[in-house]
């Protein structure tokens, strides 16, 4: 914690220690900066605490139940006795709580003075905490995001992640309202704790972002499995029952279930945090920046940015970081490159996962025009690795017509594991050649971007 009587300047001053909040100060006490980093709750912010680390466990544990009841195929007899959510509840708490261990024994090492309490930007260049005002002679703005509800009444049988994440029972039943990745994941999760589960989303597809052919084939498998889905329709009230929750649509049709998840996306914290009084410009709750995530105020006695989740785009942990980093860069004048949002890798940790990056068909059709783009399509039952594993999936690469690889998407058990080589085709704008003359090692699920590559090419190996 900031000593309060001889550490209230800073070189740089950050508003949120989340993900964005927290690399933002790691990269810039590298430039030897010093950084004072405000924060209300606990260093790591949603992704730690209620987001990404949590999710992910219960997701592993997902992934366990599916394997102990499936695993007599392999040759190995073995049975699901029970869930205990409990328990999967206290190994979620024991990975997190390692994490924010760790984290915070990093910040002090690497002498970030965190302020512990609720700040408010108070001027252009500071920000008052609890009593206290900080100056920095750069302000960065990480203050995250939360839960969208729709007003609807959070409590009891109706939650939103957060709460879900506490459960200490396997509820028998449960109603989703959003088929986004908040709301697939966790009807994926529960789906394999034996819940039965109805996704409500009110567009016509579950993960809408996604490239078609991905979601063509989460569906269908989602539908194989047993998650059923309410496609096309919106929601139009959540009331609790007697011993559940009832769900009406707008078309008059009703759901009713033992509880009901609200899963309908994200939305910015910066109200009452005084940015509109500094002349910082907002729209919808969201900061605007200019490409480089400065807001436009500040010259003299302080420049601010923003980073994560309050800057419009993809609300994802990874993007947070590198635009934390991409600011102190910027500070330390460095004049880092700007990775837009197209070009930030993605996953869904569903089963199958998702993985993604660069333009889906649709949007690289839009960008090029249609006869100026390429694709190809590899089917997982091709690759012995995945049939080892038993999914199925496939691999499809987009390309500008006799130019780049533009977009890399792919579905199946364990396939967010490609994510790392098909962010470096895409951002390295390699062609399909290059990609094909790759050696990927055998047998692995790596090798179907090759073969998705040679395919592309024009010579394909195996198909």
């Amino acid at each position: 914690m900031a000593d309060t009587a001889t550490a209230q300047e800073f070189d740089v001053l950050i508003l949120g220690g989340g993900s964005a909040g927290y690399a933002a100060a790691l990269r810039s006490v590298q430039y030897g900066l010093s950084v004072g980093l405000v924060e209300k709750a606990k260093l790591g912010g949603t992704c730690l605490h209620t987001g990404c680390i949590p999710t992910k466990a219960y997701l592993h544990a997902a992934e366990l139940a599916d394997e102990a009841r499936t695993s007599s195929k392999y040759g190995i007899n073995t049975t699901l006795e029970s869930i205990d959510m409990a328990g999967v509840r206290d190994f979620k708490d024991g990975v997190v709580a390692g994490k924010f261990k760790g984290l915070s024994g990093l910040l002090k090492m690497k002498k970030v003075n965190v302020i512990e309490g609720e700040g408010k930007l108070v001027s252009q260049n500071q920000i008052e905490v609890d009593g206290t005002r900080y100056t920095g002679k750069n302000i960065i703005l990480a203050s995250g995001s939360e839960s969208k509800t729709f007003g609807l009444p959070i409590g009891g049988n109706i939650m939103t992640s957060t709460e879900a994440l506490q459960l200490d029972r396997t509820p028998k039943s449960a109603i989703i309202l959003g088929g986004g990745v908040i709301g697939s994941e966790f009807a994926s999760a529960w789906h394999s704790f034996g819940v039965d589960v109805t996704i409500i989303e009110g567009l016509d597809h579950l993960v809408p972002n996604e490239d078609p052919e991905i979601i063509k084939v989460l569906e269908r498998d989602f539908k194989k499995k047993g998650i059923k889905s309410n496609l096309g329709t919106f929601f139009e009230k959540v009331e609790e029952t007697g011993d559940g929750v009832k769900v009406t649509l707008a078309d008059g049709k009703e759901f009713t279930a033992e509880i009901c998840l609200v899963a309908v996306g994200r939305g910015p914290v910066t109200a009452g945090l005084g940015y509109e009084d500094q002349g910082i410009t907002l729209d919808r709750g969201f900061v605007i920046t200019n490409e480089r995530l400065h807001t436009g105020v500040g010259t003299g006695v302080g420049n601010i940015y923003a980073i994560g989740d309050i800057v419009p785009g993809v609300q994802l942990a990874h993007r947070g970081y590198q635009q934390g980093h991409f600011v102190a860069e910027e500070i330390a004048g460095n004049n880092p490159i700007i990775v837009e949002d197209i070009n930030i890798p993605k996953v869904t940790f569903t089963d199958p996962e998702i993985m993604s990056v660069g333009y889906s068909e649709p949007k690289a059709q839009e960008k090029f025009g249609e006869s100026n783009v390429e694709t190809t399509t590899y089917n997982l039952a091709g690759n012995g690795k995945s049939s080892i594993l038993g999914t199925g999936g496939i691999i499809k690469m987009v390309r500008q017509k006799n130019g780049p690889i533009v977009g890399v998407h792919g579905i199946g058990k364990r396939i967010s594991e490609q994510i790392g080589e098909s962010q470096l085709i895409v951002n390295w704008e390699a062609y399909p050649e290059d990609v094909a003359a790759f050696v990927h090692a055998h047998p692995t699920q790596n090798e179907s971007l090759g073969e998705a590559a040679m395919a592309l090419n024009g010579h394909p190996l195996h198909g």
